[in-house]
């Protein structure tokens, strides 16, 4: 069926994983409308996102969680799905701030859910996290795996959210919800005119050892080299944005043709360790990255890895970029954009 010219909300998408996700949207023919309020952005993307697509990407600088104005966007434009990836995502700030997390993760998710019904939207893309499956499953994941208990507040708003929308699709007979569990997305646009800014010092892996291979930080912190894996150090998923983008498009025609929700993992399947990285950046990029071991951080696992072969059989998506890639477009973006979008 031809979904083309059919018209796509990004919630928070300006962000890292929002905006290359608007690229892979407008390659397909869709339209695409963007609500971000910038906490975890920055507005530049929309000049860069017209540079690499040639179009003028409709955008509203408003917090998704304000009502009054987010009504305004669903009165102004034919809206045919919603992308939520509205959502603070730092693991250690949700410990030390939990109501500002529960209340904005679970407020953006409200309200688009408000405006969908008062406006007779039925089709939802949530952004959810391998987080909420807790540290009691055995990896691979599947999506038939308990959920919970999950280590951080920023875990439990991404659980929370996916059972409100699950109990939403129970509850009326038209609506459509595609949760996409993410696994580690790194990596950035082959342009690098777009890719990860994080505020402050990174929380994840990729960016950290990018900064330190630009200079801007000294070291990375290697947290654990006790583990029960190959080398000692925690084992993730790690996907390319651009996968992963790609897994969103294929999740919004999933939405247009079937009622009901539906999990799906999205990851490659394959687990590196630390070190694992460290080593593949430096050879990919000819680089050395100075690292030191330190102690574990309190709520991570050992091993954490996807099967996605329910987001195959269904969705028709599989992750196609290698490791090399990855780390290639990481650091691509960061050598142009040394201080990030600043």
């Amino acid at each position: 069926m031809q979904h083309k010219e059919k018209m796509v909300l990004l919630a928070g998408g300006a962000g890292y994983i929002g905006s290359h996700t608007a690229i892979e949207l407008i390659e397909k023919h869709y339209n695409v409308i963007i609500v971000d309020c910038h906490y975890n952005s920055n507005p530049i993307v929309y000049d860069r996102l017209t540079e690499i697509t040639g179009k003028h990407i409709k955008h509203y600088d408003i917090d998704v969680c304000d009502e009054q104005r987010l009504n305004q966007v669903f009165e102004e434009n034919k809206i045919d799905a919603i992308i939520d990836f509205a959502g603070f995502k730092a693991v250690g700030e949700s410990v030390a701030q939990p109501m500002k997390y529960y209340e904005n993760n679970l407020d953006s998710t409200f309200s688009l859910v408000k405006m969908m019904k008062k406006h007779n939207v039925n089709n939802i893309i949530f952004s959810s996290s391998a987080t909420v499956y807790g540290m009691n499953n055995e990896s691979p994941l599947t999506e038939s795996m308990p959920v919970g208990p999950c280590t951080n507040p920023y875990g439990w708003t991404k659980y929370m959210n996916e059972q409100i929308l699950k109990d939403v699709a129970n509850a009326t007979d038209d609506f459509s919800v595609v949760l996409l569990r993410y696994f580690n997305p790194i990596g950035a646009h082959k342009s690098g005119l777009i890719g990860e800014d994080p505020k402050d010092i990174p929380n994840n892996l990729m960016p950290y050892i990018s900064q330190v291979a630009s200079g801007k930080l000294e070291i990375l912190s290697v947290f654990g080299d006790d583990y029960d894996t190959h080398d000692g150090t925690g084992v993730r998923d790690y996907i390319h944005v651009v996968d992963l983008a790609k897994a969103h498009v294929l999740a919004v025609e999933y939405a247009l043709e079937h009622k009901g929700a539906e999990v799906f993992n999205i990851g490659t399947g394959t687990g590196y360790s630390v070190l694992d990285m460290v080593k593949a950046f430096e050879s990919v990029n000819n680089l050395l990255i100075p690292y030191k071991v330190v102690g574990r951080r309190p709520g991570d696992i050992a091993i954490c890895y996807a099967n996605s072969d329910k987001a195959e059989k269904l969705l028709g998506w599989k992750a196609e970029q290698t490791l090399e890639d990855m780390c290639r477009d990481a650091w691509n973006w960061q050598k142009n954009n040394p201080e990030g979008y600043k």
